[in-house]
């Protein structure tokens, strides 16, 4: 299975993470298949969120599965996500819900 995940880069208490596409069996930094972008959690940067929406709809299209995490990403940057391919939906749509 193809995810669409985050990996962590930086040094320590300074993360950056790059939106990758993967296969769901390898490590977290393991080799990825495509970088979509990056995400910067502390905004040190002039852009802390990037990501190729044109491919990003693409590996969605194809059927990889995005984590949590990469669905909130994708909606602030302003991808549609298939609310069937989150992760885990029910407790997705409930935070949603609730920070609403």
């Amino acid at each position: 299975m193809v995810k669409i995940r985050l990996m962590r880069m930086g040094s320590k208490r300074n993360p950056h993470y790059r939106v990758v596409v993967t296969d769901a069996r390898k490590k977290r930094s393991a080799d990825y298949i495509e970088q979509l972008g990056y995400y910067d959690p502390r905004d040190t940067t002039e852009e802390p969120l990037k990501v190729n929406t044109e491919r990003a709809q693409h590996w969605l299209s194809v059927g990889a599965q995005p984590t949590d995490t990469v669905v909130r990403l994708f909606q602030q940057a302003g991808v549609e996500v298939p609310a069937v391919q989150a992760k885990r939906r029910n407790a997705y749509t409930q935070r949603v819900a609730a920070g609403s």
